[in-house]
């Protein structure tokens, strides 16, 4: 898909897509509970509906239809020998589902697309061997056999969180107590006071010691939310990529945001990072919020240039995403470069870009150019990889008044 964009001003109020990474979480626990659960405020992206699928290829019921799913009968010991899982490209879904299916000791494959295969899987390899746990990954697929026992588990915190989070789910499915020892910078780390948010919805409490950086979790069954419902948040992090538009001349309401104060979407700091960036602050750490990245790389092309810091992770997102950025801020006329965990991206004279921008394959990336195109002007092609997380993007753009045309 092809995105043109002619400069204009988006004006208007627009709601925030729901929340897929609370969806992630809730469907999953929603289908391991008693009673099963309706989850409301589900957007179907790309990476929500792969969880949907995995479910049930696991053996779950899942029905779908107009931003509401049900989910229910998720048995983890009883899960068919040989499924296989098709991830689609969402790293979310791989990462929790691992730890699940090795509570019942029967094969199980996962796929999906190559760039997926192809993240971080190492803690999780690490695991699996130290246990005599199959973990067979090449190019095509990741094959896993065996049981995981409750006990000790130690995580580098600084390469993903959901690592942890996976684990935190599947655990407490376990006889007896289990301990998971964060080592090293604990990044992400709001991301996993999300899971123990939505576990303790569905019943099941963790204990995080802060000092210490140990998560515990404790034996217990997952249980119905009260009214078998569970309501998703609107997205902090896709809702970035509307506000910014406010710091580039337009002026956008995003409705449908829990407040900063009670969410823990990590991805709430946006509005004062966006204040800073604005008013020529020159440092940033994005260690905690690394999905805001490419829209904050943008927004500093154009206020006079930023160094970012914690963006050696970004390596493994949908795309490289340092590299994707600096190939196309290139093109706007700014210039970005690269030590070890930093970024920089120096700010030149912006310009309409001379050829055509690509997306990389990356949601993020695409909507952090969109941002600089309907001020500058430009073309998107790739635009189609806003689905895994916001379907509705070039939607919500046009009813704000951006010029843009769609070519298929």
């Amino acid at each position: 898909m092809t995105v043109e964009f002619m400069p204009s001003v988006p004006r208007g109020a627009v709601s925030a897509p729901p929340s897929k990474s609370i969806a992630h979480r809730a469907l999953i626990c929603g289908a391991l509970s008693d009673r099963g659960a309706v989850i409301e405020n589900v957007a179907p992206s790309q990476d929500v509906l792969a969880t949907l699928d995995c479910l049930r290829a696991l053996g779950a019921k899942t029905e779908y239809n107009n931003g509401r799913a049900l989910v229910r009968g998720l048995d983890p010991f009883g899960i068919p020998q040989g499924a296989v899982l098709d991830c689609r490209e969402s790293g979310s879904t791989l990462r929790f589902l691992i730890p699940l299916c090795l509570l019942a000791g029967r094969e199980t494959v996962f796929t999906g697309g190559k760039r997926l295969l192809s993240r971080p899987l190492g803690v999780y390899k690490d695991i699996c061997e130290s246990r005599g746990i199959v973990f067979d990954l090449n190019e095509d697929r990741l094959l896993v056999k065996g049981k995981l026992e409750s006990g000790g588990y130690e995580v580098d915190g600084g390469v993903s969180s959901q690592f942890i989070s996976g684990l935190m789910m599947a655990l407490p499915l376990l006889g007896g107590e289990s301990v998971i020892s964060v080592t090293g910078r604990f990044e992400s780390r709001p991301y996993v006071d999300m899971t123990a948010d939505v576990m303790s919805e569905f019943g099941v409490q963790t204990a995080f010691d802060r000092e210490k950086s140990e998560l515990t979790v404790r034996a217990a069954g997952y249980k119905s939310p009260e009214n078998g419902r569970f309501t998703v948040e609107g997205d902090y992090s896709g809702a970035a990529y509307l506000d910014c538009f406010n710091l580039l001349g337009g002026s956008v309401e995003v409705k449908g945001l829990a407040p900063e104060n009670a969410t823990r979407q990590g991805d709430s700091v946006y509005k004062k990072l966006f204040k800073a960036v604005a008013s020529g602050e020159k440092r940033f750490d994005l260690a905690d919020c690394p999905d805001l990245a490419p829209v904050m790389f943008a927004l500093a092309a154009r206020f006079g240039g930023a160094v970012f810091s914690g963006t050696s992770r970004l390596a493994f997102k949908e795309s490289d995403r340092v590299s994707s950025m600096a190939a196309e801020l290139a093109k706007f006329g700014a210039r970005v470069s690269v030590s070890g965990d930093e970024t920089e991206v120096v700010s030149g004279s912006l310009h309409a870009p001379c050829e055509p921008l690509w997306g990389h394959g990356d949601h993020r990336v695409v909507m952090a150019l969109s941002a600089l195109c309907c001020v500058y002007g430009g073309t998107i092609k790739g635009a189609e990889a806003v689905n895994k997380s916001f379907n509705g993007y070039f939607e919500d753009l046009r009813s704000l008044g951006a010029d843009i045309s769609v070519r298929y």
